[in-house]
């Protein structure tokens, strides 16, 4: 892999005057132990526990700030995520929730997917239903490029059981409460 991003670098260099000699030589290593390193994030155990006190209320957890890659530009997008659900018979360790965010943001996608992604996740390791996600997010391929438009915020979210019902829901966001990502 380091020679094709060699490759591509010189032709880089060659087409706009980017990168010197030493980064021509040395980045091609330094981008691969980031790929490395950001792909290992994909690897954890979910540890659940038996519910045992039969808690059947909301348990949220938000996430105040992510990172991830868009697929179409190979450009970041971050932001903060907000996770819950209604335990059934099982529950997690709540850094679990964290790292289930940190696993599905750990490669180029979208925004939508991912969302989508940590909601099937949660629901596939916690044997319930009830799941909501909402993710927001800056993007860089549309603040350095494209439109060129200063902080825009991109709001998902995806619901499942009892969460599509109005009343869950509306109590799900009053208590996440969301402020504008970090400027």
């Amino acid at each position: 892999m380091e020679e094709i991003i060699r490759e591509l670098l010189k032709e880089m260099q060659r087409k706009y005057g980017f990168f010197n000699d030493e980064e021509i030589e040395n980045t091609p290593r330094r981008i691969v132990k980031f790929w490395d390193e950001w792909a290992e994030n994909r690897k954890f155990t979910f540890t659940v526990f038996e519910n045992e006190e039969h808690y059947d209320q909301m348990v949220i957890l938000k996430v105040p700030q992510f990172y991830s890659m868009c697929s179409h530009h190979l450009l970041p997008f971050f932001g903060e995520v907000a996770v819950g659900y209604i335990p059934k018979d099982r529950i997690c360790g709540i850094s679990k929730l964290a790292r289930m965010v940190t696993k599905y943001a750990s490669k180029p996608q979208l925004q939508e997917n991912l969302t989508q992604q940590i909601l099937n996740g949660l629901k596939g390791e916690l044997d319930t239903e009830d799941v909501m996600v909402v993710v927001k997010a800056r993007h860089l391929c549309m603040e350095m490029r494209g439109v060129k438009a200063p902080h825009p915020e991109m709001t998902t979210s995806a619901i499942s059981g009892v969460f599509r019902k109005q009343e869950p829901r509306e109590e799900f966001m009053q208590l996440i409460k969301y402020t504008p990502t970090t400027r």
